[in-house]
């Protein structure tokens, strides 16, 4: 061994058996050499150095560990026997031209040598080597076996007082036991942050640590009870924890480069951000389960959950840097969606054998988070919806603008308007169900009344339009009855607000396709009950106009279409009857009879026209003969009989309308009397059958107006 004399590079550690003479400047200086120099604190100090440049992305809460080990360690000397005057003079003795602050200069790395100590073998292992080169060479094992053998003496020697007349010898050995349990702790911190990075850490080392902590724990269950530093619980296993956390932060915030997207980058710059976060994650979690935990599995280390949360918690908390900036309808959901369906899938890790967790864990975003996101999510939302509406309708009104007839889809008038909505809807409530049921129904609520609003609009700017005709009237109630079935069977109960509307936009377009008829035909009509129409057939004309139009009828879906066509059926009727009670010319004799005989044919062909047709309206099928065989009746008793069908047949039917009748078949005073007297009667009983609902609700002689002539009069009369 060399001689204890020598001066080494920082403080020596003597043993108690060897004695120290205090010394002057001249006797114990002199330069050393490389190969007197002994292993001492300036040997810590280098291996310190080297520990601090592999750790040297720790936080502040690692560098205040030497902080807090100095405080324990005043404490620990204020409870030692109050050093005595003989004492202190010594200890000025021993340290001439320095100052007599030592602990605070043992703190700042000045050379001191302790009177009473370990010697320098101690600080060595039986190789000759130095706590610090076992720390520097991670054999962390035996380096706390060797810092514990010297804690254990320390302890000891403290307890015989050893140190009663030299509380700062005691001071100089407890702190490089200090240190050098600070030292190893750092090097616990350093293998857990390189454990997952590029290089890794070997699963001996990673055993090896955790061995080291599971000896800590036995070494020092407990605080001493006297409050003393030495023996106190290092608490290594919260310290691995904790430098566990910090990793996972770290690595966590690399994803993306540690910078939240802009708004102006839209949902690409946070999908691919979430992207790179996810495959780091599973990158990690896989290591830890397939490479790390194994290596402490001896030591009963819970590493995969230790991890887990650690990874867990780091992500909660990116999410939440991330929603902070999140803007926009599309950054919102794509936020929501990978937080709802991505992290929280169970397949999230890519392999059958790893989960996230068999225990449930909290919801990586909080719930007043959550809640706003949804909010302004739903905002955006209504404002996105509404200008897709917009663009709905300018496409519509460019295929108008472009005289383009609507194609024929499976034998209907097709307009997409009707895809275009059910596809917007269906997307953002398939979307927002993916995330929650209380997203799905707000995005329900938001389609609704945005197309409640759309629709009257839509209805306006097509009829504003000059592509008013029976090819897209016809598309436009397609699509108006479909938006009303589809939406209302697919999502029950949500969309009640908008049948309403739909209702009305349909009615108004097939009054206009009624309107373009009635236009075109209406002329017709005045050439019936003239003395022409006697000789000639002038409803020819008339129904082939009809049929061209119910052509039309064939592309639009049924339930319209056959009301469609009922209505022109009445229609036909109904403006046929408004001729014949309103003649231009009078008939007499045979030209009544031969009226009566052209209205029952022409009643034939408009019945055999529209059964051809499809037209389920047999009602209708009464009215213009029962009026035929009024007029052309031979004996006269049976007129009678004809008013009564008729009345039955049409309880709508009023007192005028059979005054206009009975004009046109110009009888006798009496026989006029009683059977205006017998069609009150009847049309009493049948207003009474009307009220109490058993009578049908079909309207056709209603809706016929006929003025007052002077035969009229006269009949009545």
């Amino acid at each position: 061994m060399p001689s204890p004399q020598a001066v080494t590079s920082g403080p020596e550690l003597h043993s108690p058996t060897e004695p120290v003479e205090p010394q002057t400047p001249e006797q114990g200086t002199r330069p050393a050499s490389s190969g007197d120099a002994r292993p001492g604190l300036g040997t810590f100090r280098q291996a310190f150095s080297r520990t601090s440049q592999r750790a040297s992305g720790r936080t502040s809460e690692e560098l205040g560990l030497l902080r807090r080990r100095s405080c324990l360690l005043l404490r620990s000397l204020r409870r030692a026997p109050d050093v005595s005057p003989a004492a202190q003079t010594c200890q000025d003795t021993a340290a001439p031209g320095h100052s007599p602050e030592v602990p605070s200069t043992v703190m700042d790395g000045v050379s001191q040598q302790s009177p009473t100590g370990m010697g320098p073998e101690e600080l060595e292992t039986e190789a000759g080597r130095s706590v610090a080169d076992l720390i520097a060479e991670r054999q962390l094992l035996e380096a706390f076996k060797q810092l514990q053998r010297l804690e254990a003496r320390l302890a000891a020697e403290k307890a015989s007082h050893t140190f009663e007349h030299n509380p700062t010898g005691f001071a100089r050995r407890a702190m490089d036991v200090c240190l050098h349990y600070d030292t190893l702790a750092a090097e616990i911190a350093a293998i857990v942050h390189e454990t997952l990075g590029p290089d890794g850490v070997d699963a001996a080392t990673l055993a090896e640590l955790a061995h080291v902590v599971r000896a800590e724990e036995e070494a020092h269950p407990k605080s001493p009870a006297d409050g003393d530093f030495l023996g106190t619980p290092r608490r290594w296993r919260q310290h691995w924890e904790d430098a566990v956390r910090r990793s996972a932060q770290l690595r966590v915030q690399q994803a993306g480069a540690g910078e939240a997207p802009r708004a102006a980058e839209g949902a690409s710059g946070l999908a691919q951000l979430l992207a790179e976060l996810g495959d780091l994650i599973r990158r990690d979690l896989r290591k830890v389960q397939l490479e790390v935990q194994p290596a402490y599995a001896a030591a009963g280390f819970p590493v995969w959950d230790a991890y887990l949360r650690a990874y867990h918690s780091a992500v909660a908390q990116r999410l939440q840097e991330v929603a902070r900036h999140a803007r926009g309808c599309e950054q919102l959901y794509t936020l929501l969606d990978w937080a709802a369906n991505v992290y929280s899938s169970p397949n999230f890790l890519g392999a059958p054998d790893l989960t996230l967790s068999t225990e449930p864990l909290p919801a990586p975003l909080a719930p007043e988070v959550w809640a706003r996101l949804e909010s302004d999510y739903t905002s955006s939302l209504e404002t996105k919806i509404v200008s897709c509406l917009d663009r709905i309708l300018q496409l519509e009104q460019s295929r108008w603008a472009a005289a383009e007839a609507p194609d024929v889809l499976q034998g209907r008038y097709h307009t997409p308007l009707s895809i275009d909505v059910h596809m917007l809807v269906a997307e953002h409530v398939k979307a927002a169900g993916a995330i929650s049921a209380e997203l799905e129904a707000s995005t329900l609520r938001i389609c609704a009344r945005a197309l409640a609003l759309f629709v009257p609009r839509f209805e306006k700017a097509f009829l504003e339009s000059e592509a008013v005709n029976a090819p897209h009237l016809g598309a436009n109630i397609n699509a108006c009855e479909e938006l009303r079935t589809c939406l209302l069977v697919r999502f029950p109960g949500t969309f009640v607000e908008l049948e309403k509307p739909l209702v009305a936009a349909t009615c108004i377009f097939q009054k206009q396709l009624l309107q373009g008829l009635q236009c075109d035909v209406q002329p017709l009509f005045r050439t019936l009950c003239t003395k022409v129409w006697l000789t000639q057939d002038t409803l020819q004309p008339l129904m082939d106009k009809v049929v061209a139009f119910t052509r039309h009828l064939e592309h639009v879906a049924p339930p319209l279409g056959q009301a469609t066509l009922q209505e022109v059926h009445r229609y036909v009727v109904r403006e046929y009857l408004a001729q014949a009670l309103r003649p231009r010319e009078r008939f007499q004799g045979d030209e009544r009879k031969a009226g009566s005989q052209r209205m029952g044919l022409d009643a034939q062909a408009i019945s055999n026209t529209f059964q051809g047709l499809g037209s389920e309206a047999t009602w209708l099928g009464q009215a213009i003969p029962c009026v035929a065989d009024i007029l052309g009746e031979t004996y006269k008793d049976n007129i009678q009989l004809h008013l009564e069908k008729l009345i039955r047949s049409y309880p709508d039917i009023r007192q005028d309308h059979v005054l206009a009748i009975l004009t046109l078949r110009r009888l006798g005073r009496r026989r006029n009397r009683r059977l205006l007297q017998h069609a009150q009667d009847l049309l009493k009983a049948a207003a009474t059958a009307d009220g109490s609902g058993t009578s049908g609700r079909h309207v056709l002689f209603e809706e016929i107006e006929v003025s007052t002539s002077v035969d009229m009069l006269i009949t009545c009369i």
